[in-house]
């Protein structure tokens, strides 16, 4: 059984050669689960090996990484690399991003009082999906970004079998919210800094745009 490390460098080995290739051929090929080699790829993604679109993958050219505009996360200051990151739209104009889904919910603590609506991509189709309407995994072992981790689905049953996988727990937006802002306030193991405990309330989403 190869590693994951070993695993990800066999996958750049394979798209060199084939170009493109579909998550399910590689997870045929490495005799492993489709959430693992979403996985991987998520974490290739990450550091500007490869894109996904819609079930595939190719090699990220020299040109691409070249062209990437670089952006801090306004929340624990790494670079935001993901072609698709976690997005909050202020009054209906201002967009803020963050690095991932993790800061993306401690980010919506800044506008509070605004009007807002959010948006993230479902982990498995990379698909757009309203981030308050989605379910996340909260706390697996997958940690693409910051810790604890926070993966978004848009449908429930996805995120109970990735939670299956690797653990974590699957919640609501407002319970991923809360969760992780009264986890980074008793200190757990985290990229960013503790924060105040704060709670969103049913009545809160009234106040929010959906999309």
């Amino acid at each position: 059984m190869l590693t994951d490390k070993e695993r990800k460098a066999e996958i750049l080995r394979i798209l060199r050669e084939k170009k493109e290739v579909t998550v399910k051929e590689l997870s045929h090929i490495f005799g492993v689960s489709a959430m693992t080699i979403y996985r991987d790829i998520r974490e290739l993604e990450r550091e500007g090996e490869v894109k996904r679109k819609h079930g595939s993958v190719t090699l990220n050219s020299v040109e691409n990484k070249e062209t990437i505009p670089i952006k801090s996360c306004p929340i624990c200051g790494k670079p935001i690399t993901r072609s698709h990151p976690y997005k909050i739209i202020v009054e209906g104009s201002k967009i803020v991003e963050a690095c991932c889904e993790h800061c993306g919910l401690m980010l919506h603590r800044n506008y509070a009082e605004k009007n807002v609506s959010a948006l993230t991509y479902d982990f498995i189709t990379e698909k757009p999906i309203n981030a308050l309407d989605a379910y996340y995994v909260v706390g697996s072992s997958a940690v693409p970004c910051c810790s604890p981790s926070v993966i978004p689905f848009v449908n429930k049953d996805d995120a109970e079998k990735f939670s299956k996988g690797f653990g974590g727990k699957v919640l609501n937006f407002i319970d991923a919210y809360n969760e992780i802002i009264n986890r980074m306030n008793i200190n757990i193991k985290s990229c960013c800094s503790p924060q105040q405990p704060v709670s969103f309330v049913l009545k809160d989403l009234n106040k929010k745009d959906k999309e």
